[in-house]
């Protein structure tokens, strides 16, 4: 598949905006199965100071600062992708024993390695509940259909309600209230794994959605999305699942950044001064993009 993506966030302020530095984590990443074709990014005001660079585990990063006063704050993203990810068989995969001894035993040291996404982080805290939860599932299951059917399992318990939770919200919370959005259902998800000894991350990203049958797709309806990375061994690697829909992420899933939580990802984050609430906006737009004729169907060329 391929895609023409539109990510605009925006931000105004009641006061203008001083001393502003900002990291933004916006423009798709390379890894296998997907392929960013082009990606221009436009920032406005222009910042004083704009740095790309790839950060520790190579999602793409631009760190961008003003040091004059502004209202306002614009960032659109438009990037061309292509995806081809490959199919796993989720029942050929390790136990969850196996699998908790061969990441623990790992060496390497890069920002793909197991031995970064075992340990609680700050958005991915333990909690004994989650634990036997997840761990009642993955017990006797082959590692990959089992965190596929924990997926399935967080979709079935947990209502989908925008609103209910915000970036603060806990993974005890979520995991008691049984409500919260894609961030909130990954996180869980990501916290009961890492307690069962498999290495798991946060992954930020858009999602192609469709619109009803018979209705136009709207520009701008989409959102960011969240959903969870499982290290699946040294043969599988990394695979992405998705706990609000309970299924394996797919062609219809593109990674903008991948991390320990959401603290790592966060799509724009910084410190500046000012005064009042700031209002936001957010549209994302997921275009896909006709498949090229096969050979056979394209016309001859002329002799």
């Amino acid at each position: 598949m391929i895609y023409d993506l539109t990510l605009k966030i925006g931000y105004e302020y009641p006061s203008a905006a001083a001393d502003a530095r900002h990291v933004l984590r916006v423009r798709p990443r390379e890894e296998p199965g997907q392929s960013v074709e082009r990606t221009v990014l436009t920032v406005t005001p222009r910042p004083d100071e704009h740095h790309a660079e790839t950060d520790f585990f190579g999602n793409p990063v631009d760190a961008i600062a003003y040091h004059r006063p502004h209202t306002a704050l614009k960032v659109e993203m438009r990037a061309r992708v292509a995806l081809a990810r490959r199919s796993i068989d989720l029942a050929d995969t390790p136990t969850r024993c196996t699998l908790a001894d061969l990441a623990f035993l790992s060496r390497e040291s890069d920002g793909a390695s197991p031995i970064h996404f075992l340990a609680a982080s700050r958005r991915a805290a333990p909690l004994a509940a989650l634990s036997a939860y997840a761990g009642e599932i993955l017990a006797d299951a082959s590692v990959g259909a089992g965190i596929l059917a924990l997926a399935d399992r967080i979709k079935a318990d947990f209502a989908y309600v925008p609103g209910s939770t915000g970036v603060g919200t806990t993974v005890a919370e979520a995991f008691d209230s049984r409500r919260g959005v894609c961030q909130d259902f990954s996180h869980v998800m990501i916290a009961g794994l890492r307690a069962n000894g498999i290495p798991a991350g946060y992954v930020s990203g858009f999602l192609r959605t469709d619109p009803p049958p018979g209705r136009p797709r709207l520009e701008g309806a989409d959102a960011m999305h969240a959903w969870v990375t499982a290290w699946l061994g040294p043969d599988c690697g990394w695979v992405g699942f998705d706990p609000t829909n309970g299924v394996v992420a797919a062609d219809d899933h593109v990674s903008v950044a991948v991390g320990r939580d959401y603290d790592d990802v966060a799509p724009v984050a910084g410190v500046f001064v000012t005064a009042g609430t700031q209002k936001t906006f957010h549209s994302v737009d997921v275009v896909p993009l006709p498949a090229a004729p096969a050979a056979e169907d394209r016309p001859a060329r002329p002799q």
